[in-house]
């Protein structure tokens, strides 16, 4: 039976607030279970296990990012958008590191909903980004995986103390990003093989 005052949801924000004080590594049923004051057993009744719990952290992270970016772009495009998205999307990273790396875990395709409304808001933000520069597919997911990239690993980078440099950080974050919208304005388009 479950414990009353416990829910799949308090579980989870539990365990996505755990992730940023103590690293998503951290997170465990053990630990969750000495928050709620329960035997690790108990909260089995919520979620099937660990990998079940930081899945649920990956969506809920998943879900309170995109919420972010999508009214930092709102009503931009161009230049703007791309600043306005990678500024919600390295401000969220920093200030919630254990949530951001459950957003970065590889989720088993199966465990997958593609009607998930986070899902789906995500791929229509980014790629409602990436359009205004003219893409299309397989452009938009390579387009997608350099800013992916570049932004994780700046973000990741900036956590950790990596920048040692004497320039501001955020000056540089700035000519990055003016880098990045140079190459999507200018995107060497796949040629397709008129022959194939």
């Amino acid at each position: 039976m479950a414990r009353a005052g416990i829910t799949v949801d308090r579980l989870v924000a539990a365990a996505a607030e755990l992730a940023d004080e103590a690293g998503f590594e951290q997170v465990t049923l053990s630990a969750l279970a000495r928050r709620f004051g329960v035997k690790d057993a108990s909260l089995y009744s919520h979620v099937r296990s660990l990998q079940d719990l930081r899945h649920r952290i990956a969506r809920l992270a998943g879900g309170e990012l995109i919420d972010r970016i999508a009214v930092a772009v709102a009503g931009r495009s161009g230049k703007d958008a791309l600043a306005a998205y990678a500024g919600a999307y390295c401000a969220y990273a920093l200030a919630h590191p254990g949530r951001y790396a459950a957003t970065q875990i590889r989720i088993d395709p199966a465990l997958v909903d593609p009607d998930d409304p986070a899902m789906r808001r995500t791929v229509e933000i980014t790629y409602g980004m990436l359009r205004g520069y003219g893409l299309a597919e397989p452009d938009l997911t390579d387009a997608v995986r350099l800013l992916r990239a570049t932004f994780h690993g700046y973000c990741v980078l900036e956590a950790g103390g990596g920048f040692n440099a004497p320039r501001d950080v955020r000056a540089s974050w700035d000519r990055a990003i003016g880098a990045l919208h140079i190459a999507l304005e200018n995107w060497p388009h796949e040629e397709t093989d008129p022959h194939a």
